[in-house]
């Protein structure tokens, strides 16, 4: 059951877009694949920070779509840091949709990525302390 009316976005606001015509299918409906990338934006975004540096991307994990997003929706990324490893820096990212027609937020998906810290070579490097 989808409890979304009642819970709030956990982590920072990173990355805020517009759901366009461009991104969806011929029923409106955004494609998984471009919520997906644009939660791999703002995990890239808040782990470079983090990290002071070039990072990629490693994995992603646990990832399930509770909800569509629709043309006109503002897609929120929000980011969590949940560890710091040597050279890995492991996020939760949520994507919530604020509908179009209304300013209720409903959570679409969530999920794990693992960022990785890389120097000007591009081998992994270590993540800096705070």
């Amino acid at each position: 059951m989808n409890d979304t009316a009642t819970t709030a976005p956990a982590g920072e606001l990173t990355l805020r877009t517009l759901a366009m015509p461009a991104d969806a299918n011929p029923a409106g409906d955004i494609f998984g694949g471009w919520v997906m990338a644009q939660m791999d934006l703002a995990s890239g975004i808040r782990a470079a920070e983090r990290a002071h540096g070039r990072v990629v991307t490693a994995a992603v994990k646990e990832m399930a779509f509770e909800l569509p997003v629709k043309i006109g929706d503002t897609l929120n990324i929000y980011t969590q840091i949940t560890k710091v490893g040597r050279t890995s820096i492991t996020l939760s990212v949520e994507a919530w949709a604020q509908r179009a027609r209304h300013r209720a937020l409903e959570k679409v998906t969530a999920g794990t990525f693992i960022m990785v810290a890389l120097d000007e070579d591009g081998k992994p490097t270590p993540v800096p302390g705070e």
